[in-house]
């Protein structure tokens, strides 16, 4: 782990701690919830029920245009750069549409589930773009997907739990964080191409400049001595696919489904219900505990051989710090999720650029770890009926098309620029741009609560 990683994670640490002290201290018997306050939010905060409902009629409007092209364009960026774009579509679905905040979150749920589906759909048929190894990165999505739905479903009792104004400073801390250290994570990498593409400009301009050898070189490109075989888009959708692998995570995913169907027919914070949640922690360690002994006996043994190749996309050393840094940023990148509504992405996509993995692989590992989590979300969203069926098929088939052409575009603007840093840059504008909108909608009705005189402190999560 780089210096810099440290600081970055110093950085976040020392800030949220600071943040939730200050809360504690500036609501500490100051602020008491009123009867009716708690009776007239008991069904507006709990997750998946409420009467606060509003669903505006699916009809065409210049705001329905609108949000169909940010959505297009935030489901494109989002899932090239591997964040999928809740930041973004949350608010434009409550400020634009007239959603209502957790009706919002559930259709962005959708939004990034089309989106994220279609990417790895187009990921699929695309060869790697240095190894001779599947675009997806399976050990890493082992890693991540059981701590990244785990922490979801810790983040959506949290966001009932912590007070609106708090989840907006929270964000804003990470978000920014995250968004600054991916943007110099893209100028470092563009500087990187940038020499590379000098050295090799330099490299042909010494070989013309032998008048010998010009006229050979006119019309002749240059073989590798191993010609690169050269496959089809059905030889290369087939060795991407690693079956047991999925199965595995279809597993763990039918597994976390199948918990939150029995906790919807379970009374809240009965014993049962306790029973289900704790369940859920098993299984997620169960299977990371796996692949990281997988991992760590691995690198144990291509040290002891010599061998310097890296299991997998990540280029660090898998020690037990490593493996702990990875299952504590799975965590936190599903409670920032399950708080804000977005599929885990803002720290998923981030944090594989940050161990080393290319940007090609990490965007497409994380949309493929963020289609399992969103889609989880999305089935227990419907069972509660928490969306409206006609504006969810809209903005999925809408996410859909664009995630598809988005990766489209801009992986032929990569190969044409012979740039990958464009997918970094992309990816910290998105996550810079979800920092704004939460910022701004967070902090309007922050205020807004202040006027009404409503409670701002920690709710009992029983009681709510």
């Amino acid at each position: 782990m780089t210096m810099s990683t440290r600081n970055f994670i110093v950085y976040l640490v020392s800030c949220s701690c600071l943040a939730i002290l200050s809360a504690l201290f500036l609501i500490h018997n100051n602020q008491k919830p009123s009867f009716s306050l708690l009776s007239s939010s008991s069904n507006s905060n709990r997750y998946g029920s409420g009467t606060d409902r509003i669903w505006p009629e699916l009809e065409p409007s210049w705001k329905l245009v609108l949000a169909t092209v940010i959505g297009f364009f935030g489901s494109a960026c989002g899932t090239v750069g591997g964040v999928g774009g809740g930041g973004i579509f949350v608010p434009m679905l409550n400020l634009l549409l007239g959603f209502d905040t957790k009706s919002a979150a559930a259709l962005s749920k959708c939004m990034i589930m089309g989106a994220s589906a279609s990417s790895v759909w187009y990921n699929l048929r695309v060869a790697h773009p240095t190894k001779q190894v599947p675009i997806l990165d399976y050990d890493l999505a082992l890693l991540f997907q059981p701590m990244l739905m785990l922490g979801i479903t810790v983040g959506v009792t949290l966001s009932v739990v912590f007070p609106f104004w708090l989840i907006t400073v929270l964000i804003i801390i990470l978000f920014i964080g995250t968004s600054l250290r991916s943007f110099f994570k893209g100028i470092e990498m563009w500087r990187v191409e940038t020499l590379l593409k000098k050295e090799t400009a330099e490299q042909a301009a010494l070989v013309n400049s032998n008048g010998e050898f010009k006229a050979v070189l006119v019309d002749t490109k240059f073989e590798p001595l191993i010609p690169k075989e050269q496959k089809s888009t059905m030889q290369i959708l087939c060795f991407n696919l690693r079956w047991k692998r999925i199965l595995v995570l279809l597993s763990i995913w039918f597994s976390f489904l199948l918990i939150q169907i029995i906790k919807t027919h379970v009374e809240d914070c009965s014993v049962w219900y306790w029973v289900l949640f704790g369940l859920q922690f098993p299984i997620a360690f169960l299977v990371f505990g796996f692949e990281a002994v997988k991992l760590y006996k691995d690198h144990r043994m291509r040290m002891g051989t010599g061998s310097l190749e890296y299991i997998c996309e990540a280029s660090i050393e898998w020690s037990a710090t490593s493996l702990a840094f990875c299952a504590m940023s799975g965590i936190v990148g599903g409670i920032v999720g399950g708080l804000l509504g977005s599929g885990g992405g803002f720290i998923l996509g981030p944090l594989l650029l940050e161990i080393g993995v290319i940007p090609q692989v990490a965007s497409a590992t994380a949309t493929f770890v963020m289609m399992f989590s969103s889609s989880l979300s999305v089935f227990e969203f419907y069972i509660l009926k928490r969306f409206p069926m006609p504006y969810a098929l809209y903005l999925i088939t809408v996410s859909v098309l664009a995630g598809f052409w988005g990766q489209f575009f801009v992986r032929k603007l990569v190969a044409f620029l012979g740039r990958a840093s464009v997918i970094v840059f992309i990816l910290s504008g998105v996550i810079f741009a979800s920092a704004l909108t939460m910022g701004i909608v967070g902090t309007e009705k922050s205020i807004e609560m202040i006027h009404n005189h409503e409670f701002m402190g920690f709710l009992g999560f029983c009681s709510t």
